[in-house]
């Protein structure tokens, strides 16, 4: 009896326990990292392009107006043309599932072409004297980036009664 009783095992039983269980959580964890990942890249992919289409849609809208009026704001239609070149650039697929698909490894700095995206976004604004807007106000925040008092969300037009012409809901139209 004496001969089947291990001693060493005995002795390293609480590694032996730690390495399964650490075994285990890093394949549970894997798993679920993959999902977590994937959930946050679609988010965060859509905050991106929520961003580059409205620099886009910008640039294309003024771009129309300058051609159906013919003005001859060169400046202006220089900043478009280039700001619509740099959009024309930005990755419409994930890269790197790309490049792996391909064979190719040439890395697009994304960061980078973002940051260019937007310094010509505001250089277009400031030839056309517009304001630039980066990003729409949340609810439940207020102008200055604070979290305000309620979560209700801001009215775009104030609504007030029409004295000339009142409606059942005191709206006028």
């Amino acid at each position: 009896m004496a001969d089947e009783f291990d001693l060493e095992a005995l002795v390293h039983l609480e590694q032996t326990f730690y390495d399964a269980g650490y075994t285990d959580g890093f394949a549970h964890g894997r798993i679920h990292g993959l999902i977590e990942g994937r959930a946050l890249g679609r988010e965060k992919g859509f905050e991106i392009w929520e961003e580059i289409g409205f620099y886009e849609g910008f640039a294309i809208t003024w771009q129309a107006i300058y051609a159906k009026h013919g003005h001859n704001d060169q400046r202006a239609v220089h900043h478009i043309k280039h700001l619509l070149d740099l959009i024309s650039q930005f990755p419409r697929i994930n890269p790197s599932a790309a490049a792996v698909s391909s064979g190719t490894t040439e890395e697009i700095d994304i960061s980078k072409l973002q940051r260019q995206i937007r310094s010509r976004y505001k250089a277009l604004c400031a030839s056309l004297g517009v304001k630039p807007t980066l990003r729409a106000t949340e609810a439940g925040t207020t102008e200055e980036g604070g979290v305000s008092g309620t979560d209700q969300q801001k009215q775009v037009w104030k609504l007030e009664e029409d004295a000339r012409r009142p409606t059942m809901q005191g709206l006028s139209f």
